[in-house]
């Protein structure tokens, strides 16, 4: 985080306090020290047989309560501005992600504690668990059995809520929790929920449902839809009021498909509004404008439902590189930061060639977004089918400290398990991207 950037922060908080205490001190100050009161009053002291000695000691006298309010105002102000100095990097972030091919490791409470300890003395500060994958929840949730959805995982190996221990252990070691809501629109086409509302999802323009994704064929949610639209939020509300989690994440997934939004309910939104058919070219940038904006505005309203009931929940967004993310998942992310309804941005730059990887991460909007809110940059560590090496993760590491930005790796079972350098190897080079601590609270 930029030293500017905290140094408003530190400004701001503590100003009013400040001129309160300047007004208290120096206006005095400022009558017993005028230079036509002083040498009036040493006239009048000489005239009286004072000596100079005896001035000196009724001055000393007379100011030593003074001096020692202002020396404890200094105490105060170093004792307050130390912790400031402390925090700067405390809005850094270093997280990993936490996704389904982790449940080994969070069914299992002693796996869970041996996985906060290891993050913690590695001096990682926030851990983001999935929570809502394929159109499944992974805790208990009455807002998914009303929609006639069954959790995913619903108990731990003790039957204990999987995600309520996870919040607990990491809050004992200092890191933050934030639930990644993964999927955001996304859905398989077998699960309970699209074979439950089939009329909660979009279409192409040639009708079909369906898109490939990473996660294999999926169908999208109408993200246009009132139903869907307070489906989600009540979802979101559910982990954030029901749990002590330090916020909610979204991802890329939290979007459409460009070529989608020619279902029945969005063409006659859309003719209701403009006057017009939806044009048949899905890149068009009106209709991309249109159905953007319209993401845009739920996500406004969701950030409001969430900041209505746990103000300091962090509203974390990791999106694609932002052309991408407009131009083919009507995703503005940047209109959302400039909307001031993200607290944390995480952009995935997820490139095994260092040159690209470097361009992306020096996008503009990246470093406007730097600005404002803790920035960081989304880190592949490795997959089940594709492992990623050590040096390759050094060297992406290094680029994103060069530019101030702080790192979330994806995901945590591939820090470890499956990679080509032995386990000893791959610890050793992680001991050394985060070589002191950096804490992180929830919104203030």
């Amino acid at each position: 985080m930029p030293v500017d950037y905290i140094a408003r922060r530190f400004h701001h908080k503590n100003m009013r306090w400040l001129v309160w205490v300047a007004n208290a001190l120096f206006k005095p100050i400022k009558l017993s020290f005028s230079p036509e009161g002083w040498r009036r009053r040493r006239a009048e002291k000489s005239e009286q047989g004072l000596t100079i000695g005896t001035c000196r000691q009724k001055l000393l006298k007379c100011f030593f309560p003074l001096l020692v309010l202002i020396s404890l105002v200094i105490v105060l102000l170093v004792d307050n501005f130390t912790p400031a100095i402390a925090q700067l990097p405390r809005q850094e972030i270093r997280g990993v992600w936490m996704t389904n091919n982790d449940f080994d490791t969070l069914k299992n409470r002693g796996k869970v504690q041996d996985a906060v300890s290891q993050l913690r003395q590695l001096n990682f500060n926030t851990i983001y668990p999935v929570v809502w994958n394929s159109g499944y929840v992974m805790y208990p949730s009455a807002v998914a059995q009303r929609t006639g959805i069954q959790p995913f995982v619903l108990r731990g190996a003790d039957g204990h809520d999987i995600l309520a221990d996870l919040i607990t252990q990491a809050h004992r070691q200092g890191l933050l929790v934030i639930p990644w809501f993964e999927f955001g629109f996304m859905a398989p086409p077998t699960s309970e929920l699209a074979l439950n509302h089939p009329n909660w999802f979009t279409q192409k323009r040639d009708g079909s449902q369906t898109s490939i994704s990473a996660a294999g064929e999926v169908m999208w949610l109408n993200p246009f839809h009132p139903q869907v639209q307070q489906f989600i939020s009540n979802l979101v509300l559910e982990i954030v009021t029901q749990y002590d989690a330090d916020g909610i994440q979204f991802d890329d997934h939290m979007s459409l498909p460009h070529e989608f939004g020619y279902d029945e309910y969005t063409v006659d939104l859309y003719t209701k509004e403009t006057k017009n058919n939806p044009p048949t070219n899905p890149q068009d940038q009106a209709w991309i404008r249109w159905r953007a904006d319209k993401i845009t505005a739920f996500m406004v309203q969701l950030n409001q439902a969430v900041k209505a009931v746990k103000p300091q929940a962090i509203f974390s967004v990791s999106p694609n590189y932002y052309d991408f993310a407009y131009k083919f998942q009507l995703q503005d992310w940047l209109a959302w930061i400039r909307l001031d309804i993200v607290d944390e941005l995480i952009v995935q730059i997820y490139r095994p060639n260092l040159q690209s990887f470097i361009a992306n991460i020096s996008r503009p909007e990246i470093q406007e977004a730097q600005q404002i809110i803790p920035t960081g940059v989304g880190i592949m560590t490795g997959l089940q089918n594709n492992q990623v090496p050590i040096q390759q993760i050094k060297s992406q590491v290094r680029a994103v400290q060069e530019r101030g930005l702080g790192i979330a790796f994806f995901y945590y079972k591939s820090l470890w398990d499956d990679t080509p350098e032995p386990l000893p190897e791959r610890q050793a080079a992680f001991k050394t991207f985060f070589p002191a601590p950096a804490f992180r609270s929830a919104m203030e």
